[in-house]
C-alpha cells in the first residue's frame, strides 16, 4: 500500500496532480495533497484530500512526495520526484529555473526528449538524481485528440503570462484591437488569463463578454483547448499545450519566434495572421509535429500511469550507487522559514 503527496504551490497546478490522483486511486493506494501557499487551499474540491499542515503530512509519511514545484520540504518523509509545473515558455528566467538543480529530488520525470537529454547530462554531472522520460500528467484528459472542422464562425482562445515585458493582456493596443475583432462577429473568442494577472487586467476583459467572446476563471485549460480553432497568445507554456493537438498558434511578440509559430509584432497584423493560421499552412504545421516529437511525443493520455511506475520503481530499487544530496542549508532553512517549521525530529 504505497503512500503518495502531491505538492504544489499555485492553483494552476491542480490540473497537473488530477490523473495523477486518478491513477493512484485506480491502482488503490492512498494519496493526499498538499500546498505550501494557503491562499491555494480555496481551490480545491471535494475530490482532493488535502493536509493542511506540515504536522498532518508528516504523520502520514507518504513513501512518495510528486512535487510540481521548483523546491519541495526537505524534511518529509518519501522520495521526491520532480514532476514539472509547466514546458518550457522560452522566457529567460523559466528557461534558468526549469534546468537548475536545487538539490532536492531523487527523481526527474521529463516530459519529451528536448529536455531529457539536458537533465540526463545534469544526473551525470551531479550524480545524486536519476531521469526518466515519462510525458507530463496535465496533458492527459487532452487525448486522444479528436480531430475538429473550423465552422463558419472560428474559435479563438485567448491566453497571455503575467510577465509584465511580454503580456498582451497588458498591452493596450491588443485589447482594443481584440475588442474591435469581437464587435465584427467574424470570430468566437474564448479568453483565459494567467491567475497571478491583477484583476483589473483581468475585469478589462470580462467586461468583453458577449455573443462573440466569453472569459473564464480557470486553471483547467483542457476543455477550452479543445473547443478553439487556434490560439492567440504571447509567451506562455499553455501554447505549448495547446500545439500537442496539432493546432495553429498565434503570438505578439514573443520571446523566441520559433517556426511552429505565427508570430506578429504590430497589432495591425493580427487579423491577417489569424486568418493565416486558420488555413492551417502546410510550412507552420509540419514545424508542429516536428516540435511536438521533440517536446511531448507521447499521445496515449498515459503520462501519469508512466510516472506512477517510475516512482514506485525508483523507491524499491537499489540506490546505493546514488550520491548524497548536497547540504543546501540556506535553501532549506528558506523552507523551513515559509512553513513555519523549525523542528528536527
Amino acid at each position: 500500500m504505497y503512500k503518495f503527496l502531491i505538492y504544489i504551490s499555485y492553483s494552476y497546478s491542480i490540473p497537473i496532480g488530477k490523473p495523477l490522483q486518478e491513477e493512484i486511486e485506480r491502482r488503490g493506494y492512498k494519496v493526499f495533497w498538499f500546498s505550501d501557499i494557503e491562499n491555494t487551499k480555496q481551490y480545491f474540491s471535494k475530490n482532493e484530500k488535502v493536509l493542511n499542515t506540515v504536522e498532518e503530512v508528516i504523520k502520514y509519511s507518504p513513501d512518495i512526495v510528486l512535487t510540481a514545484t521548483d523546491n519541495v520540504a526537505h524534511f518529509f518523509p518519501g522520495i521526491k520526484v520532480q514532476i514539472f509545473h509547466g514546458f518550457l515558455s522560452n522566457k529567460r528566467q523559466e528557461m534558468n529555473s526549469h534546468f537548475k538543480i536545487r538539490g532536492f529530488f531523487d527523481l526527474y520525470t521529463t516530459q519529451g526528449p528536448s529536455t531529457t537529454e539536458i537533465f540526463e547530462q545534469l544526473a551525470k554531472k551531479h550524480g545524486y538524481f536519476e531521469v526518466i522520460e515519462t510525458g507530463w500528467s496535465k496533458v492527459d484528459p487532452l487525448f486522444p485528440i479528436v480531430q475538429k472542422m473550423i465552422t463558419e464562425k472560428p474559435v479563438i482562445l485567448i491566453s497571455s503570462t503575467f510577465t509584465s515585458r511580454l503580456s498582451l493582456a497588458k498591452n493596450e493596443l491588443v485589447f482594443n484591437e481584440i475588442k474591435r475583432l469581437s464587435n465584427t462577429g467574424k470570430y468566437h473568442f474564448l479568453c483565459v488569463l494567467h491567475p497571478k494577472l491583477e484583476e483589473e487586467i483581468k475585469t478589462k476583459f470580462k467586461n468583453l463578454e458577449s455573443v462573440n467572446f466569453n472569459y473564464f476563471d480557470t486553471t483547467d485549460l483542457i476543455p477550452l483547448f479543445k473547443r478553439a480553432d487556434l490560439m492567440f497568445s504571447d509567451t506562455t507554456s499553455a501554447i505549448v499545450e495547446f500545439l500537442l493537438q496539432e493546432k495553429p498558434v498565434v503570438t505578439f511578440k514573443t520571446k523566441v519566434p520559433f517556426e511552429h509559430l505565427i508570430n506578429v509584432t504590430e497589432v495591425t497584423e493580427i487579423e491577417n495572421a489569424i486568418d493565416l493560421a486558420l488555413t492551417k499552412p502546410n510550412n507552420v504545421m509540419k514545424a508542429i509535429r516536428k516540435y511536438i516529437e521533440l517536446t511531448h511525443p507521447y499521445f496515449d493520455g498515459k503520462s501519469s500511469e508512466r510516472i506512477i511506475n517510475a516512482s514506485i520503481n525508483f523507491f524499491n530499487k537499489d540506490k546505493s550507487h546514488i550520491k548524497s544530496k548536497p547540504w543546501n542549508l540556506i535553501r532549506k532553512y528558506k523552507i523551513r522559514k515559509s512553513l513555519k517549521y523549525y523542528k528536527f525530529w
